[in-house]
């Protein structure tokens, strides 16, 4: 049984681990979208396909106010409470097997 324990607390990990990468990521992305970069920068693009469908589905989920984007706050929010939630509880539910 610890076998499954151990291997349900890694899944657990590596969610927790890839939600905060990505947090990274839109943090990252907010971050250069202040400035204007050069659009064919491979790191400018990776940023963008990366980001763009997911905050694209906050944008339209948000009214807009007055020409200011909350998307990006509006997912680091969703992804710290994904991570709190469910990457934690898988983690919790390993621990409970053991």
């Amino acid at each position: 049984m610890f076998v499954l324990s151990n291997f349900i607390i890694g899944i657990g990990g590596v969610l927790h681990y890839i939600l905060n990468i990505y947090m990274f990521i839109v943090v990252a992305r907010a971050i250069i979208s202040w400035v204007s970069p050069d659009p064919y920068n491979p790191i400018v693009r990776f940023l963008y396909m990366a980001t763009e469908p997911a905050l694209r589905y906050v944008r339209r989920i948000l009214p807009p106010f007055s020409g200011i984007d909350f998307s990006p706050i509006i997912l680091m929010v969703a992804l710290f409470f994904i991570d709190q939630v469910l990457a934690q509880s898988i983690i919790d539910y390993g621990i409970s097997l053991k």
